[in-house]
């Protein structure tokens, strides 16, 4: 492939999932608003195409890293499917991803080899954003990144803040053993650079805003109810399933 093409092509990637951002962002809004008075209706759920290829990229499905000694991922390395986030701890659809709907994936997929997990920092929100980050990548150097992850989102969490000593407070729930060395990890060139490796990421594919997920290469953003992951899921370890 030559370069303008290879060049091209990215364009097309980053452009195409940019406008399932947009597209799904409305979908989230609708899904997690507050129903009007006197409003029937029920949850809008993002449309998932019958076909298991549709809105699926090669590109976007390499970006699964599946390294076993990944302490922010769930699940399997060789897993049919992976689940990519790209996420914010001050971002409230997040956590109500996190509160909801995670929960529920992990039980019916992750427990049961299908689906794998893989959490990417992507904060967006400023300086206290960039320091739950760090933090939440110190408290999985001591194996206790999925323990911060549920402290910090749990309802409430993020309207306390990101100081220094709530961040020690939440690696202490999380059961972080050694806070010296949490609070040395947290502020580390190790930490940025972790850190700012999987915003690069999240950039790099176009992602404008949290939560924005990836299922085997398919764009989803937003905190979209669970029947749109749980049919993409199933597409996708579909696909994995007939793939020769």
């Amino acid at each position: 492939m030559s370069k303008s093409a290879s060049k091209s092509k990215q364009i097309m990637i980053v452009s195409a999932v940019a406008a399932v951002a947009v597209l799904a962002g409305v979908a989230s809004y609708t899904a997690t608003r507050p129903a009007s008075p006197g409003a029937s209706g029920s949850s809008s759920v993002a449309e998932v195409s019958a076909d298991p290829s549709a809105g699926v990229y090669a590109d976007l499905e390499a970006y699964a890293r599946r390294d076993a000694s990944d302490k922010l991922a769930l699940g399997r390395a060789d897993a049919p499917v992976v689940l990519i986030e790209y996420a914010d701890f001050k971002c409230g659809y997040c956590g109500k991803f996190a509160r909801d709907t995670e929960p529920v994936l992990v039980e019916k997929y992750v427990e049961k080899g299908v689906l794998r997990i893989e959490w990417r920092n992507f904060p967006i929100f400023g300086e206290e954003s960039e320091n739950a980050a760090r933090a939440s990548w110190a408290a999985g150097r001591q194996g206790r990144f999925w323990e911060f992850h549920k402290a910090a989102y749990a309802e409430g969490a993020k309207e306390k803040g990101f100081g220094k000593e709530r961040l020690t407070a939440l690696a202490k729930e999380a059961g972080v053993s050694d806070l010296g060395r949490f609070a040395k990890d947290s502020d580390s060139a190790a930490a940025r650079e972790a850190v700012g490796k999987d915003q690069e990421q999240g950039y790099a594919l176009g992602a404008t805003s949290t939560p924005s997920f990836l299922i085997n290469g398919r764009p989803i953003a937003g905190a979209q109810p669970l029947e749109t992951f749980t049919e993409a899921i199933e597409a996708a370890a579909k696909t994995a399933k007939d793939r020769p």
